[in-house]
């Protein structure tokens, strides 16, 4: 009972509000003053406040909020465990030397296309090679990038 008073009071006032910004010519800030103030009401008319009301006051809706935050707590825990146990595991394995953090076959044609592109570098940088040969070095060495970069894309599926 007092919960709807207070919402029909504050409805009032905002519809007030909307009032005199209409009156000073406002008229697009003064409907949504209105929209806003008709809020209160509207969740009287629809039994939410009632609802909120009872549970806000009732030992029970508390305790079974209580219980929900426990089970939030004890799965936030098994995640951190969790979490920590696999940052254990990656580096026990990584120091044994056991696992790899990439596998070899994937790095394998990223390391063939870096010895021939520095292959490729180096003999259009040697000792009497002419200017005409150093540009179309760097145009090799730039079509070595782009295939590098569709070596990874490739790798990933795209």
């Amino acid at each position: 009972m007092l919960a709807e008073t207070i919402c029909s009071a504050v409805s009032a006032a905002g519809l007030g509000i909307a009032a005199v910004t209409a009156y000073r010519k406002r008229f697009l800030a003064a409907l949504r003053i209105t929209a806003y103030s008709l809020i209160p009401v509207g969740l009287v008319m629809t039994g939410a406040v009632g609802w909120l009301a009872s549970t806000a006051f009732s030992p029970l809706a508390w305790a079974g909020f209580g219980v929900l935050g426990a089970s939030w707590a004890l799965f936030a825990l098994t995640r951190a465990v969790e979490r920590r146990r696999g940052i254990r595991a990656e580096r026990a394995a990584a120091g044994d030397g056991k696992a790899t953090p990439v596998s070899p076959s994937a790095s394998a044609p990223a390391l063939r296309r870096g010895t021939a592109r520095g292959s490729r570098s180096a003999t259009s940088s040697a000792p009497g090679s002419s200017a005409s040969s150093g540009s179309s070095g760097s145009s090799a060495s730039s079509s070595d990038d782009f295939s590098d970069i569709e070596a990874i894309l490739k790798k990933h599926g795209i």
